[in-house]
């Protein structure tokens, strides 16, 4: 066989080689697509002519592995229709496209499209993720999430990148890890966490950069996770819980109940039910209690609201909001401090004398956190701090004007008593003195009557000694005359 000598002559035997192996490889062509279970997909037929251009006599037909799903010959379309995707997959007739839908794990596989020829495989890997609770959660819950894939190739190795809704990293907790099944738990769940998260899945051989989406509902306070309501004796407060149900539109039936009490320790008294309707709005049912409390009409949507009209020294305690949704519980507190004052002596302060004024709240303070008595537009001389976890302050006046009591939190005044000191009028200063004066003089009076009366009575007492000792010898001498007249 005569070799070629230049590259000019081996050209025709070149292009015929280049020209074999491009039609062997447009003959088979490989492709590989990502499906996610739940959602639908389209396998193209490449390099397919349209139907206008199509001839008579092209034959198309898809297969699964070896079972025949389609075929189209002479204008003829037969649907094989196997029993996995009943109901689920059509012919997009344009291109001879697949589209499956509702896609399962099961799915996955090599998928075939044959025209003359040509054959087009499309290796289609399904990725399934699941979330606990059907995305439904409770604050300070921790989902878990199951990741699965399914391929006909070698599974490859996975990896796992969370986004919360707000777009920020989330690092999962890795629970368990195989190729087919990997589990994570992400971190507890706040209100705020509520929306669309993503997670995203990577792979480099083969390459695979899907986003799946999932929605995530968290059903929680939107209050302070520790709340401290104060109030002073006889004032009115409102306790308001604010849900995110509305925000999340969450429709599904919850219940839940509002509990108080003194202490800790102490017996929980229910003050109120209440349940989310279908329309998603809130019903309440105020509960039979001795407990003096109203619902407010007028509030915002999501809101659980109860009104102390005139609040009582031992109003005071923890009132606690629960959620209860399928077994599962969340809570939030808001404790109540009230304070109350008094003063004794009470009345007006006269010019001169002492008072004491206390000042009290129900329960202990928090370290950053000290009673203080001051009076208004006073010198620092009048003002006096409680020492740490002190819940009294009592101050020794001696000033009348007005008082006031604070209690103050991390260097802001949270709530103020103040206790007006009047000062006595002038006539009842002048009746206090003259009193005073008048029962000195009586008390003078009347100590001189008891030592002149005393003095007296001493002085009867010696006479009727002395008038006693004469009779006694009167009749000692008597009785000495008479022996001796007998005598003689």
């Amino acid at each position: 066989m005569e070799s070629c000598g230049t590259a000019v002559s081996c050209t025709p035997a070149a292009f015929l080689l280049l020209h074999l192996g491009l039609i062997s490889s447009m003959a088979h062509q490989n492709e590989f697509q990502t499906g996610l279970a739940g959602g639908e997909v389209t396998l193209n037929c490449t390099g397919i002519l349209p139907d206008s251009k199509l001839s008579r006599h092209t034959v198309i037909s898809w297969v699964y592995h070896d079972t025949l799903l389609w075929r189209m010959e002479k204008s003829n379309k037969y649907w094989k229709k196997p029993t996995f995707l009943t109901g689920r997959a059509d012919i997009k007739m344009q291109y001879k496209q697949l589209r499956v839908w509702d896609l399962k794990l099961s799915d996955a596989g090599i998928y075939t499209c044959e025209y003359g020829p040509q054959k087009v495989r499309t290796s289609l890997h399904i990725l399934k993720l699941t979330i606990s609770s059907d995305g439904h959660f409770l604050q300070n819950e921790v989902p878990e999430l199951i990741l699965m894939q399914n391929s006909s190739s070698p599974l490859p190795d996975l990896s796992i990148t969370l986004f919360d809704s707000n777009n920020n990293r989330v690092t999962p907790e890795l629970q368990n890890k195989s190729r087919q099944k990997y589990i994570v738990n992400l971190k507890k769940l706040e209100a705020m966490d509520s929306g669309t998260w993503v997670c995203q899945v990577h792979s480099d051989s083969p390459l695979i950069n899907q986003n799946i989406s999932f929605a995530v509902k968290v059903l929680g306070f939107q209050n302070p996770d520790l709340e401290r309501k104060y109030a002073t004796v006889d004032s009115t407060v409102i306790f308001s819980w604010r849900l995110n149900s509305q925000i999340i539109k969450w429709k599904e039936g919850f219940t839940g109940q509002l509990n108080w009490k003194q202490q800790e320790s102490a017996s929980t008294h229910e003050l109120l039910d209440f349940n989310v309707t279908a329309q998603g709005q809130l019903h309440e049912t105020k509960k039979s209690s001795n407990f003096l409390f109203e619902i407010p009409e007028r509030k915002p949507e999501s809101t659980i609201e109860v009104k102390l009209p005139k609040v009582h020294f031992n109003h005071s305690g923890q009132y606690q909001c629960q959620l209860e949704y399928q077994g599962r519980h969340v809570q939030s507190e808001i404790e109540l401090v009230v304070m109350k004052v008094s003063a004794n002596p009470v009345g007006p302060l006269s010019r001169g004398a002492n008072m004491t004024l206390t000042c009290q709240v129900s329960g202990p303070l928090p370290p950053n956190a000290y009673l203080r008595w001051e009076r208004v537009n006073g010198t620092k001389m009048d003002s006096k701090n409680s020492k740490q976890h002190e819940v009294k302050l009592e101050v020794n006046i001696n000033a009348a004007g007005l008082w006031s009591c604070h209690l103050i939190e991390d260097s802001n005044i949270k709530i103020s008593f103040h206790y007006h000191v009047e000062e006595a009028p002038v006539w009842i200063n002048y009746v206090i003195i003259g009193t005073s004066v008048g029962g000195s003089l009586l008390a003078l009076v009347l100590g001189c009557l008891c030592i002149i009366s005393g003095i007296s009575w001493q002085r009867r007492r010696q006479r009727a000694k002395r008038m006693a000792q004469a009779r006694q010898y009167l009749l000692e001498n008597k009785t000495c005359q008479c022996q001796h007249w007998l005598k003689k």
